[in-house]
């Protein structure tokens, strides 16, 4: 068996895109070492935009499926941003999350503690354990707190 073939500069973005969503910076940033003559990189990503393989709201979908369960609004906002989406974008499904934000702090509280905190050092630690995960303080307040039960 010899040395598997070179991928085009289109067949290693597609590689990239079967895994997963990639927005186009990300598949510029991953893919400009293989470029070979300038321009190329720009018109293989416009050909693979303008059939649908790279699409910023499925990219965005995607992020809120794999880590909304473990993340607050202001850290998917982060991941978002740094995914080089467009500023409507981001503020569009960091809005959408907002519903459910204490529920979800809450899921994450519990799966990490089993007990509400008993002194104010237990308080601290997770409220920062909350805080690291990109949930505001007044979720946290809430979470913590046991206030509102029902979201």
């Amino acid at each position: 068996m010899g040395p598997r073939p070179q991928l085009s500069l289109k067949g290693r973005a597609l590689r990239l895109l079967s895994g997963r969503e990639h927005s186009r910076s990300e598949l510029e940033r991953k893919l400009a070492a293989h470029e070979e003559e300038p321009g190329q990189l720009r018109r293989v990503l416009d050909e693979l935009q303008a059939k649908g393989f790279i699409d910023h709201a499925r990219v965005a979908e995607s992020l809120i499926h794999r880590r909304a369960g473990k993340l607050g609004a202001a850290r998917i906002r982060q991941e978002l941003q740094a995914k080089g989406l467009d500023a409507e974008l981001v503020t569009q499904t960091v809005a959408s999350l907002r519903a459910t934000e204490v529920q979800r702090a809450r899921e994450v509280w519990r799966r990490k503690f089993d007990a509400p905190p008993a002194d104010a050092a237990e308080r601290g630690k997770q409220a920062r354990f909350l805080a690291a995960r990109g949930f505001d303080g007044e979720v946290i307040l809430r979470v913590l707190s046991g206030m509102d039960q029902r979201n």
